[in-house]
Formats: structure tokens, sequence, C-alpha cells
């Protein structure tokens, strides 16, 4: 957070300036053992978007009980930018610090995903959500929700601190190639 400060002052304050409104979002997610937490991100859709979801539910351009649109309507001018660069992730460290989640982990999901999950796909709220994970290096929105799943069991399966930092290192280029995020 402190090495990152500059970055997120000057998109909060842009936030402000291009939508107005609270620059930080914060959202039900569902972490360790089906534990619900605030998960804190930048805002990066026009206030009031989360209102509009099951609308948009039809657009969804990924398989499974997720959504992701690559050109979503209800981004604002900044919106694109801050997904692409994972710059709206930063506040997330704000929850690993309260110890909601960990570094590397799967991500959280909704509340309304889990609730679609199967047996395969709810292993992995066994472990502490992450702001990084395998999914994060290995394409994000352009894996399948099945190779998605398999990446996150992977993970918990051949879980070390050495395979972290290696996630750790290997988020950094991925993030500044910014494949598949949106």
């Amino acid at each position: 957070l402190t090495t990152t400060m500059p970055i997120l002052i000057a998109a909060l304050i842009g936030i402000v300036v291009v939508s107005g409104g609270s620059p930080i979002f914060m959202q039900e997610r569902v972490g360790q053992n089906g534990r619900k937490f605030r998960l804190f991100k930048l805002r990066t859709m026009v206030r009031g978007a989360h209102l509009l979801h099951a609308e948009m539910q039809a657009y969804s351009e990924v398989d499974g009980p997720v959504f992701k649109m690559r050109a979503d309507p209800r981004l604002h001018a900044l919106g694109s930018f801050l997904r692409r660069t994972s710059i709206d992730e930063i506040p997330n460290f704000v929850n690993v610090l309260r110890g909601d989640m960990a570094v590397v982990g799967p991500r959280p999901p909704l509340p309304l995903e889990v609730a679609n999950y199967d047996d395969y796909a709810l292993r992995r709220l066994a472990v502490k959500p992450g702001v990084t994970c395998l999914w994060q290096i290995s394409g994000r929105s352009q894996v399948s929700f099945d190779e998605w799943m398999a990446l996150d069991n992977a993970y918990i399966e051949s879980w070390s601190p050495l395979h972290d930092l290696v996630i750790i290192a290997r988020t950094i280029p991925a993030v500044l190639r910014g494949i598949g995020a949106h």
C-alpha cells in the first residue's frame, strides 16, 4: 500500500473527477470456509452499476456462474484503464491487512456465484482468497470457468511458500501485459 500510494491517490482523484461519488467500492465476497467479507476496490463503474447486474448477465462473455464482459457499458471513463492495469485491485491489500485475504490465493467470488458452484468449484473456498493467483497469471478472462477452477484446485493441492513467490513474481509481467484483464 505504501509503495503504490502515489498511484492510488491519483486514481482516487481521477475517479472523483470523471464519475463523482465515492472512489472506493465495497462488495460482499465469499472467503475461506464460506465466510463473507467486504472486499475493497476502486470503483470502475458508474454509480449504481451494481443494480444492473441481473440485467447485464445475458451479455456475459464467459461460461460458468461468473460475469465478465470486455466492453461493459457501465464502466466510467477511467474504468477500463484501472481494470486493465489492475490498479482497481490495490485496495485489496486492506483486506490482506484485515486478515480477510492473502496476497496469493483464489480470487474471492461473489455469493451469487458460489450459490451455483458444484463441489469441485467449492473446494476453492478451503483457503483464503488472494489478490493474485494462477488464474491472474494465466490469462484471466481468457480462461474458461472450468480451466479457472482447475487452476485454483491445482494451487490448493500444490501450495508452498515458494510457489506463492513464483506467482507473485509472475503477476508483475502479467499485469503489465494486461492479457485478459477487463
